[in-house]
């Protein structure tokens, strides 16, 4: 009965288009399923990162919907998104020993009171059963990489803001990153490049969606 009435109250909706979902629909209504744009590209290569994989491209209904997750009240898709990017990681990747994102400024945590990689991270972590632990900080709070135009000016951005927090935890380990997005890949560059510095074997890496490119320096 408690099931029931939540439901009433509170139904269930597409984290993509927010239409109501049927019974036997899970996080996406069938048209999202069918109509979402998929990430193509496979798995790609960055600087310093072996390999990369996404679940969608960041456009329409995915990029208002990640938009509502990172700015709005949607903080809840983060389960959605773990179980969807779940499924990726385990088709595209090769094996890992934890899984740790991409963080945010500790200021840019107090402003927007959580941040989403972490989340994100515990959700894939509770899907594949494999540890998810917090490998890096960022002590500088930066300009966000969305508001930068070129490619140069997101890996200058990125540069030496980011910092390994106990190489004893990462050496010899094959290591999963995680962000949001990933739009030119400076942010999954810098990051693996810290972690590899730190004694990383690999880095891997996952976002929920990927913007329009076919490849990343």
């Amino acid at each position: 009965m408690i099931a029931r009435l939540t439901e009433l109250l509170f139904p269930r909706k597409c984290i993509l288009c927010r239409s109501f979902l049927g019974k036997d629909e899970t996080d996406l209504c069938r048209q999202c399923r069918i109509d979402a744009p998929e990430y193509p590209f496979g798995k790609k290569k960055a600087t310093h990162v072996s390999e990369i994989t996404a679940v969608w491209m960041y456009d329409g209904d995915v990029r208002r919907s990640i938009q509502r997750y990172k700015f709005g009240t949607a903080r809840h898709y983060a389960n959605a998104y773990g179980r969807l990017m779940a499924m990726r990681i385990q088709r595209d990747l090769p094996e890992f020993d934890v899984i740790t994102w991409a963080p945010i400024s500790a200021g840019r945590l107090r402003t927007r009171g959580f941040d989403q990689v972490e989340l994100l991270a515990k959700a894939v972590s509770a899907e594949l059963d494999i540890p998810a632990e917090k490998l890096l900080n960022k002590f500088r709070d930066n300009r966000a990489n969305s508001g930068l135009s070129t490619p140069a000016e997101r890996r200058a951005n990125v540069l030496g803001v980011y910092k390994a927090i106990d190489p004893d935890r990462i050496r010899g380990k094959r290591v999963l990153l995680l962000d949001d997005v990933i739009t030119t890949g400076a942010t999954a560059s810098e990051c693996a490049r810290v972690l590899l510095t730190a004694g990383a074997e690999k880095v891997y890496f996952a976002a929920v969606a990927a913007a329009g490119t076919t490849s990343y320096k």
